[in-house]
């Protein structure tokens, strides 16, 4: 009820009669607000609360509760002397003066006064990239500083649909460029990645200036909390994923071992995958979306899998020492079979050269990890080398990992539908 929200039987003879007087003000007129009041516990010792009132509407716009919450910021505040507190104990000697630092004290965001309802529809709230978005019932929204951008906006929203996009992009190219070592001397390639690079830039300044959910469920706008939380966690691999590796290596003068270190760094960018998995662990709720995530996964799993299977070939096919061709590598044998040997020196720089073609060689590898994940397995691309057969035994256990789990869920949701 509205007078045990008042907490009258917690006043005392500190507490300020002015914030008695505006916590009643905000219950009548079903207002949000946020006050520091002193309160008293039932053996009369005195305790300083952040208290912040949020009214909380029903569909048709009434008011039906109030959503109050309590700080204890007893520790903030600096116990003086007073007549009426002499002889009580040092920690019960409190001020009743506000301290002036409140932006340490609202870890609690305070609320508009303005009487705004969000009325999220169904798509808003599947699009919503995040588990900490607003609650179902229908709070007013928070305010916050100009500069500082809500998390769950329509904005941050569809800016987080674009670097999902482009963090599946990467993701995709990463591997294959950095396997296949294809120098990005295509200018619309150099350019997209170019702009790809400049868009995770963004994403970071962005990231400085956006809400969060804190530990206790309240939207934290208060900006130096909000950069210390950014920097102690995803700051440092953010900034590795936007670095432009692809405009170094597009110099013709760059030290190859440098390019090779720029491509390998590359892979960092990989490690952004981390929040996109965050961000869709909600739609784990529904059975559709799982599996449209399941053939995404197994999809992108097999993708990498079939740059490291080609990389396993490209290493072993030539053998360093003698300087000659392994004719049992599958590399080999691809290249004999389409008609591409592989032939040396024949442009005179002293090395191998020829054979299958970038797409052919992808196209194999991939045929070759889908139907090894499958557990199918045709036979007609075999590893050979002992590296070729060690990889291909991780592979199967992955398959069999995934094709569990598989089963398993399909079985879940045909017993559900």
């Amino acid at each position: 009820s509205t007078k045990s929200s008042n907490c009258i039987f917690m006043y005392g003879e500190l507490t300020d009669k002015k914030t008695i007087e505006k916590v009643r003000q905000t219950f009548d007129n079903y207002e949000s607000n946020c006050f520091e009041v002193l309160l008293y516990k039932k053996n009369r010792t005195p305790v300083w609360f952040y208290m912040q009132i949020a009214p909380i509407r029903n569909e048709h716009d009434k008011v039906v509760l109030f959503l109050c919450t309590f700080k204890d910021i007893t520790l903030f505040k600096q116990p003086i002397e007073d007549e009426s507190t002499k002889g009580w104990t040092k920690f019960a000697r409190l001020t009743r003066a506000l301290t002036n630092s409140r932006s340490v004290l609202q870890q609690l965001t305070p609320m508009n006064k303005a009487e705004v309802v969000h009325k999220h529809s169904r798509l808003a709230e599947v699009l919503q990239l995040g588990s900490d978005i607003l609650p179902q019932y229908k709070q007013e929204a928070p305010k916050t500083p100009p500069h500082i951008i809500l998390h769950y906006c329509a904005f941050k929203t569809t800016w987080d649909w674009v670097i999902l996009i482009l963090t599946f992009y990467t993701a995709i190219m990463v591997p294959y460029n950095v396997s296949f070592k294809t120098k990005q001397n295509n200018i619309a390639w150099l350019v997209l990645d170019s702009v790809v690079d400049v868009i995770f830039l963004v994403d970071i300044v962005l990231n400085f200036h956006t809400t969060f959910v804190g530990p206790g469920g309240e939207v934290i706008s208060d900006p130096k909390l909000i950069r210390m939380n950014y920097l102690k966690t995803w700051f440092v691999i953010d900034l590795l994923s936007c670095l432009p590796y692809d405009i170094i290596n597009a110099f013709e003068n760059v030290d190859e071992g440098i390019s090779s270190l720029f491509s390998s760094l590359k892979v960092v960018r990989l490690l952004r995958l981390g929040r996109v998995a965050r961000k869709l662990d909600h739609y784990l709720e529904y059975g559709a979306a799982v599996l449209v995530l399941l053939v995404c996964v197994f999809g992108l799993v097999a993708h990498w899998l079939a740059c490291i299977w080609y990389s396993i070939g490209d290493y072993e096919v030539i053998d360093e020492l003698t300087n000659t061709l392994k004719k049992d590598s599958w590399l080999c044998q691809l290249a004999e079979s389409i008609g591409t040997p592989y032939r040396y020196n024949t442009t005179g720089r002293g090395q191998w050269e020829g054979g299958p073609s970038k797409d052919s060689l992808y196209i194999t590898s991939l045929y070759f990890t889908m139907t090894s994940l499958t557990t199918i397995g045709f036979g007609n691309i075999a590893p050979t080398t002992d590296g070729e057969k060690i990889f291909s035994v991780a592979m199967m256990m992955v398959g069999c990992k995934y094709n569990g789990f598989h089963k398993k869920f399909s079985f879940s949701w045909s017993h559900y539908c």
